[in-house]
């Protein structure tokens, strides 16, 4: 069992107030905040070595380097990479998938070809696959979800055909907290000749990740989510996969030589990382990694996942709340509307009470299009939440209802 009060006070912010009220912060799955551990990290680099990386050899850049490629391991490790050349770092999830779609995406997609995402995708799992698919005249296939929030794995099965060349899905729902069966989804894809994307911007904080038992070819995640700095991101990818693929951007770091009529591009995994990275963030992501598992990603969920359950018993009696999305698997996110009643309305009264929530269709618009409602109000939860602060929620909720209603 994990002692959340020593926990709590390693993150600074939730000794603040927000009009003139206890902060009771439920906005993990937009952003974590961050310990101590990593703020002194971010500051400890800018104080102490601050330097340009890779190509210097005096003191201070040979130490930037050093903490740099330390990160690296790390992530290789939290995600059980094969490889430190498969972790190529970008600035969030988003540029992640971009790449893919820049890159492997342009190379290997023709006219006819079949990309599928599913149903309760983010916009940026989205949006790439659009505009690529318009560039090629290739055709996006969606998996629809169930009334519970579920993929409907039938309907994802027989969408599969030898045209079929990519499936990008999430690992779980940012809206909904659903977790998607990705192991079984990745195996279908593969024996239909497809390579398969894992947008694991919210699974990397909740669930353990192992790309290789998972097989997937690529994993995108963030380390804002994680506990970890905003603008770092990480793409995993497959080294063959990642070999074959075409640059990203042209700039410094990601030649290995170049003249006025042609380049060599550089070796895995700086092939993919041009110019000047996000050193501080990169440097204090790692002080990130070691605070998960110094508290262990198992007693983590089983906190996260108590409190979740608690919130739906203290949330449902509610009559005028109606829960969206109630899949059998799922974490920490309790997604919510009120008859009658705007998200946007409900956010700003409990913000009132200094009660932190995202309302509004969560960069998901066409999920929620598919529950016909204009958003949702949604709860998040992380590893330094507790029960009281549920029961602030609850009774927030109730008095914004009598004020709207």
């Amino acid at each position: 069992m994990i002692d959340i009060a020593a926990i709590r006070q390693q993150f600074p912010v939730l000794n603040r107030l927000v009009k003139g009220k206890p902060l009771v912060y439920l906005d993990n799955a937009a952003t974590a905040q961050k310990p101590q551990v990593v703020i002194d990290a971010l500051v400890n680099y800018y104080s102490q070595y601050n330097a340009n990386i890779h190509r210097g050899i005096h003191t201070l850049a040979e130490e930037a380097t050093a903490a740099f490629e330390d990160t690296r391991n790390a992530v290789q490790q939290l995600l059980h990479a094969d490889s430190r050349e498969e972790i190529i770092f970008t600035r969030g999830t988003t540029e992640g998938i971009n790449l893919v779609a820049y890159t492997w995406g342009r190379q290997n997609i023709g006219k006819g070809d079949e990309i599928i995402i599913s149903g309760m995708e983010h916009h940026s799992n989205i949006v790439p696959w659009q505009v690529l698919c318009a560039e090629k005249e290739a055709v996006l296939k969606i998996v629809p979800v169930n009334d519970n929030g579920e993929l409907e794995m039938e309907a994802f099965h027989s969408l599969l055909s030898d045209k079929t060349k990519l499936v990008s899905i999430c690992q779980i729902s940012n809206s909904l907290g659903t977790i998607n069966p990705v192991k079984e989804i990745i195996k279908a894809a593969h024996a239909a000749g497809a390579i398969t994307l894992i947008d694991g911007a919210q699974s990397t904080v909740h669930l353990d990740i192992d790309v290789q038992d998972l097989d997937c070819d690529f994993f995108a995640c963030s380390a804002h989510k994680l506990y970890g700095p905003t603008g770092v991101g990480v793409l995993y990818g497959k080294k063959a996969i990642l070999e074959a693929m075409p640059v990203f951007m042209g700039g410094g770091e990601m030649i290995k030589e170049v003249s006025y009529q042609h380049f060599t591009p550089n070796e895995l995994p700086y092939k993919f990382e041009a110019g000047t990275p996000n050193i501080a963030d990169v440097v204090a992501f790692k002080a990130a990694i070691e605070f998960v598992n110094g508290i262990g990603k198992s007693a983590i969920a089983a906190h996260e996942a108590a409190l979740l359950e608690y919130a739906a018993e203290q949330l449902t009696p509610i009559k005028e709340v109606r829960m969206i999305g109630r899949a059998r698997n799922r974490a920490s996110v309790l997604s919510f509307v009120v008859e009658g009643a705007h998200p946007q309305d409900l956010g700003i009264i409990l913000d009132n009470q200094g009660i932190a929530v995202r309302t509004g269709h969560h960069c998901c618009q066409p999920l929620m299009d598919r529950f016909a409602i204009p958003g949702t109000t949604r709860a998040s939860f992380a590893v330094y939440n507790t029960k009281e602060e549920v029961d602030a929620l609850a009774k927030g909720l109730q008095k914004a209802i009598k004020m709207l209603l």
